[in-house]
């Protein structure tokens, strides 16, 4: 399509024509050109998006996987509670895999789940082993931490060098993510650190014991160790660089991408415009996620949580596509990657474009 005034106006009246909101804001932007009414809000998006309802009206059964633990998911329970799912014609069933994110990415690409939303660090690696999920939108940035005792004078990447980092498992995003932020800083994540796994709830213990020096952990608990002033935040995956960069994605199973277009469509934007009811309504998002929190945590607890996080950082197209092959460079250059993955088209094979016309 040739982007003009004229067809992004039309877009901007009619986002049933394929057009998503996000592409047409950031055109727009780009060309100097104002948003009818000057911007487009979470009722207005609402309003004009276009429910892809089964056939005869009925609602379509979806399986969603999701790991009830982790509070960047809590938009997918603003869709439920809040009838966003319904509104695009889809019966969502949650069902919950646990902690484990491979059980999670498993699930999809087996068919016991339609889709899910998890960790971009996570899944890349399946996904460059060949499982069936595509990856149709991003959903968040934030939610990795890397934290340290204020008395192991450890203020700075740098200063990791010959430390010990305690990881929940071998393969976890935080691993991958700082593996990546030391290749950065000029330092070998492989040689120049050490990696220790212990369960998730003894890390705390494990560093108090001295036997790391820091913990490489994800949101809500590496959030709230940090109102503890005995602990430092060294570096997030919302800096050196990566303020812009999406953490979480939706994968949707290969299957139901090809053969259900219009489905994988609905439930895409499905979960999209709950992201932007996440933003414009944290509360919500908190109080749709209380009975998965820690029970000593109250609503307004949870709303800092969703506020440190990017929930208004959500790609979807080349922007997408070009955030996925940064990663896979990065992953390549850390050696989690085969050398001989080339990140563009690993990005071109595994994002599915679902929302253009």
């Amino acid at each position: 399509m040739a982007w003009n005034a004229k067809t992004l106006f039309r877009a901007g009246n009619d986002f049933s024509a394929g057009i998503d909101r996000r592409s047409f804001l950031r055109t727009a932007g780009a060309l100097g050109i104002a948003t009818p009414l000057g911007a487009l809000t979470l009722g207005s998006f609402a309003a004009r998006a276009t429910p892809a309802a089964a056939p005869g009206g009925e609602l379509k059964k979806i399986k969603f996987a999701v790991n009830a633990t982790a509070i960047c998911l809590a938009p997918v329970y603003v869709a439920q509670q809040q009838g966003i799912f319904q509104k695009y014609g889809l019966d969502v069933e949650l069902v919950n895999f646990g902690g484990s994110t491979e059980a999670l990415l498993e699930a999809i690409a087996s068919g016991k789940a339609d889709g899910g939303v998890g960790m971009a660090l996570r899944w890349l690696k399946a996904l460059e082993q060949g499982f069936d999920v595509k990856i149709t939108a991003g959903s968040h940035g934030g939610c990795t931490r890397l934290v340290a005792l204020k008395s192991s004078g450890i203020e700075k990447l740098s200063e990791l060098k010959g430390k010990t980092i305690g990881i929940s498992d071998l393969a976890s995003p935080g691993k991958n993510f700082f593996s990546i932020l030391l290749h950065k800083e000029g330092l070998d994540p492989v040689a120049d650190v050490e990696w220790r796994q212990y369960p998730g709830e003894l890390l705390q213990l494990a560093a108090d014991k001295g036997e790391i020096q820091a913990i490489a952990d994800g949101d809500p608990k590496a959030y709230f160790w940090l109102e503890d002033p005995k602990y430092v935040q060294v570096a997030s995956n919302l800096d050196h660089g990566f303020e812009n960069r999406v953490c979480c994605i939706v994968g949707l199973r290969g299957g139901l991408v090809r053969d259900e277009r219009a489905t994988a469509t609905a439930l895409t934007r499905a979960l999209l415009e709950a992201q932007d009811w996440t933003v414009a309504k944290p509360e919500d998002a908190a109080k749709a996620f209380l009975p998965n929190a820690p029970k000593d945590k109250s609503i307004q607890d949870l709303v800092g949580v969703l506020k440190s996080q990017t929930h208004n950082h959500n790609p979807v197209g080349g922007d997408l596509k070009t955030e996925i092959a940064l990663y896979a460079q990065e992953l390549r250059d850390v050696q989690v990657f085969k050398r001989s993955t080339d990140p563009k088209d690993f990005a071109d094979r595994v994002y599915a474009d679902v929302l253009s016309a």
